[in-house]
């Protein structure tokens, strides 16, 4: 009996990254090696264990044969499995529609070696949902069919049947036909489909550059030549197309269209980027900060042996509840530790923070700035109080507290670090090119080490040829510090608020 790894031919669906299965993720979270096609999302990818290797299948357009190119796809396959590896060969949309699935299905049997397809979101029912048009309708289609618009399928030993297929059903999708976008149409009206059938072209549907033409048989090529509209785009024909007027839902959100940077700490980032993306953007991910817990601190496990003695512990951030509440764990405490000390709670989200690990705190400020938190808290003369939080954070609150007659512990309990980004000079030069070019439409800042580690790496020049967005008082202050001229300022220091202002600027305009 062979040690054969298992390929999993899977469907990486139509372009956004949350069209993907659930299996699909499973799949990824366990591979050895992913062989993924050229257009794929690579935000895909993140879902792999850092053992992966991953390959991109060949170039079909630096390839002499496209049998040349599926010859040594095919290769790579076998080769991994046979070394006891779990592959993953991911496609986009679908692996049987169109996707040479079923050949490469074909191979591994003829090798032995064990596969399992995982079916994907195919174009011709995503791209479509997205632009507003249903392929089946009551009222207008009952039946649709998926066809290949490659340059095979118009030679004249085709086995595709246009005579048939022209006026068998009502709504007809066609793949990779843009390039012969003349000749189906032709095809199409000679073999009886009317002329004035309605057309649409869908181009990177379901992504935020989503681009869609509309016509007619007859007329539909000149819009394309005019509006200079390239590949990848599906092709959709039939009466269905007329819904898009009154099914548009996608490309009408109100920050469809736009790029933005967030700047955030990639493990922090993805709420910000979801906030985004449901509002029509497309995220581009650059980390300027990590954070780092400090694991040498007696300070901080002395404070925590002696927390029952502090009247007032006081949280200014979710990094601070958690890192702390971790440090509680590892020296054997939990929450009961904080004992009759009173909790204050700095922002919406560290409330939250702390209700995940049962507390709920005795005091919330109405504003985030050091000096309006100790003007609002009770009278602490004379009270111990301990401020766990950022090393870098300033000496405004603790010098506040202390003009009150406190005594406070400000301890250190992370720092934030500058990040060397992963994909290196490439990847910044490319995110420079597209800050001057205005390819980037907004830039977003969530903490003032953003602002500074940002400018470590690019030019506050960068900046002149987009709008930046940054969360509160405190980041706003440091950008202009800096030289960079804001633009957008949330109106309370959330997340939830720093998107609200976007929207709400963009839609001014």
């Amino acid at each position: 009996m062979n040690n054969y790894g298992t390929v999993y031919i899977v469907g990486a669906g139509p372009g956004d990254r949350k069209l993907i299965t659930l299996k699909a993720v499973e799949c990824l979270q366990r591979a050895d090696v992913v062989i993924y096609d050229l257009l794929l999302n690579d935000a895909l990818l993140e879902h792999c264990p850092p053992h992966t290797e991953k390959i991109q299948a060949p170039d079909p357009r630096i390839q002499t044969t496209r049998h040349t190119r599926q010859a040594e796809l095919n290769g790579l396959l076998i080769q991994h499995a046979k070394a006891g590896k779990t592959v993953v060969r991911l496609k986009g949309g679908d692996p049987y529609v169109f996707g040479r699935g079923g050949e490469e299905a074909l191979v591994l049997t003829e090798a032995g070696i064990p596969f399992e397809i995982v079916p994907g979101i195919t174009a011709a029912i995503a791209a479509t949902a997205y632009a507003g048009i249903p392929v089946t309708h009551r009222d207008y289609a009952s039946s649709v069919a998926f066809v290949t618009g490659h340059a095979a399928a118009l030679r004249a030993d085709s086995n595709i049947n246009w005579a048939h297929l022209a006026t068998a059903v009502d709504t007809l999708v066609v793949y990779m036909g843009v390039a012969h976008l003349p000749q189906i149409v032709e095809r199409l009206i000679t073999h009886g489909r009317n002329p004035q059938t309605p057309v649409s072209l869908i181009r990177v549907g379901t992504t935020p550059q989503q681009r869609v033409i509309q016509g007619t048989l007859a007329d539909i090529v000149q819009k394309v030549a005019d509006a200079q509209f390239k590949s990848p785009a599906v092709i959709v024909v039939g009466a269905v197309n007329q819904l898009r007027e009154h099914l548009r839902w996608f490309d009408t959100k109100p920050l469809f269209g736009k790029r933005v940077l967030v700047t955030r700490a990639r493990a922090q980032a993805s709420e910000l980027a979801a906030l985004l993306e449901a509002n029509g953007a497309e995220v581009i991910q650059y980390p300027t900060i990590a954070i780092q817990p400090l694991r040498e601190n007696p300070r901080l496990l002395a404070a925590i042996n002696a927390l029952h003695e502090y009247r007032w512990v006081i949280f200014t951030s979710v990094n601070a509840v958690e890192i702390f509440y971790e440090r509680l764990r590892e020296n054997g405490k939990d929450a009961r530790a904080f004992g009759t000390s009173k909790i204050c709670a700095v922002g919406k989200k560290t409330v939250a923070a702390l209700n995940r690990i049962g507390i709920h705190p005795d005091f919330v400020p109405t504003q985030s700035r050091g000096t309006a938190i100790a003007a609002e808290i009770e009278d602490v003369a004379d009270e111990n109080i301990l401020l766990p939080r950022a090393k870098i954070a300033t000496a405004e609150l603790p010098d506040a507290l202390r003009a009150k007659a406190a005594s406070v512990d400000d301890i250190p309990l992370y720092q934030t670090l500058t990040v060397v980004n992963e994909n290196g000079d490439e990847n910044r030069e490319a995110i420079a090119a597209q800050l001057l070019n205005g390819e980037i439409h907004i830039v977003t800042f969530t903490s003032s080490s953003t602002v500074t580690n940002f400018l470590e790496v690019f030019p506050a020049a960068a900046l002149a040829n987009v709008r930046v967005a940054v969360i509160g008082p405190a980041t706003l202050a440091t950008a202009v510090a800096h030289g960079v001229q804001v633009d957008i300022t949330a109106s309370e220091a959330t997340i939830e608020n720093l998107v609200e202002a976007i929207v709400e600027q963009d839609l001014q305009d």
